[in-house]
């Protein structure tokens, strides 16, 4: 595991915008290959369930056939947020979001086992952690230079040769602007997007309302909506998947808070975040609303909360499977040749 908070590269959100538009489209003759191919294998129609699906999927955005997934890595970025330490919204503290990098770094997560086995390359990105972005209740979270900055940080982990990458968040505070960007972009209660009860919740849903309240109106495109509601770590999401949309990387989200940073590419561009897929979500309603905004389903529901990115990381057994069985089952010529 690497823990990455070097120098990012100087951009502005008008030059992320202007790159956007340029998104490559879906490859869809690798995924007319994936289906012709399909057809072929010897099993019966729609055999494989969802597997069929997940492979054509992947073949379509990484514009290649057959689909192949060697060497995922999986990216938690960590950001602490001004709203949680200016309000009463969290019992935890910035330095919680330190202690869980630390643990990351010693091996220690379920994230850690998980990419272990996976073999993939697990990398955390610390986003300025003892310099939480403001309250977004008073001021924008970042100016646009800060949230481009970002952005630019978070577009470095998408390397060459990584043919997937799955996206965690650890954070105090990041809840609560995913709710605010989910809000803002949907116009909703942000109470749908929260999934606390009592008094903690009610916090949260007032912060929230207040941050929607007082910058919709004046920003003028979902990157600016996220400078002024997200947080450094979602706004390293953000520039991680448009990265991965440029580089035709597919894209594995655990939950909430890293589906938030697809929400800010959707909204950006129309279809912008079809690279992206729920690899997992958790039991809180908030997490099952999130469903509604995909055309597929997770590709698991195992009741894992612990965020940083350890269900979407299991996902990717899934997606390796579907490509392996794509690529290497045998047609019903070649068995029909084997038993001549």
């Amino acid at each position: 595991m690497s823990t990455s908070n070097g120098a990012e590269p100087e951009v502005s959100l008008d030059e992320i915008a202007a790159l956007v538009r340029e998104f490559p489209g879906p490859d869809l003759e690798s995924a007319t290959k994936v289906l012709e191919r399909d057809r072929l294998i010897a099993k019966p129609k729609g055999g494989l369930g969802r597997l069929e699906a997940l492979a054509e999927w992947l073949a379509t955005w990484q514009a290649r056939h057959p689909p192949k997934l060697e060497r995922p890595a999986v990216c938690i970025f960590a950001g602490n947020h001004g709203i949680a330490l200016s309000r009463e919204i969290s019992s935890r503290t910035g330095k919680a979001t330190a202690k869980k990098v630390a643990g990351y770094s010693a091996g220690l997560g379920a994230v850690n086992s998980i990419s272990q086995v996976l073999d993939a390359d697990l990398r955390v990105f610390e986003l300025a952690l003892d310099s939480p972005t403001a309250d977004f209740t008073k001021s924008p979270a970042m100016t646009d230079a800060e949230c481009a900055k970002a952005m630019a940080y978070g577009m470095m982990a998408v390397e060459q040769g990584v043919d997937a990458i799955v996206l965690g968040q650890v954070g105090v505070g990041g809840d609560v602007a995913a709710a605010a960007l989910f809000a803002a972009f949907y116009k909703e209660d942000p109470s749908y997007w929260l999934p606390e009860e009592g008094d903690l919740k009610k916090n949260k849903v007032n912060a929230a309302s207040e941050g929607v309240l007082l910058h919709s109106k004046s920003a003028t495109s979902a990157f600016q909506l996220l400078a002024r509601l997200g947080g450094l770590e979602i706004a390293a999401m953000t520039g991680a998947i448009v990265a991965a949309r440029m580089g035709r990387v597919p894209v594995i989200l655990d939950g909430l808070i890293p589906a938030a940073a697809a929400a800010v590419v959707e909204k950006q561009v129309p279809g912008g975040s079809r690279h992206c897929i729920l690899g997992h979500v958790g039991t809180s309603a908030a997490d099952q609303r999130l469903k509604d905004l995909y055309d597929a389903p997770p590709i698991l529901e195992l009741g894992i909360n612990v965020g940083e990115g350890a269900g979407a990381a299991l996902a990717v057994h899934v997606l390796r499977a579907a490509a392996d069985c794509h690529s290497n089952m045998g047609t019903r010529a070649e068995l029909d040749k084997g038993l001549a």
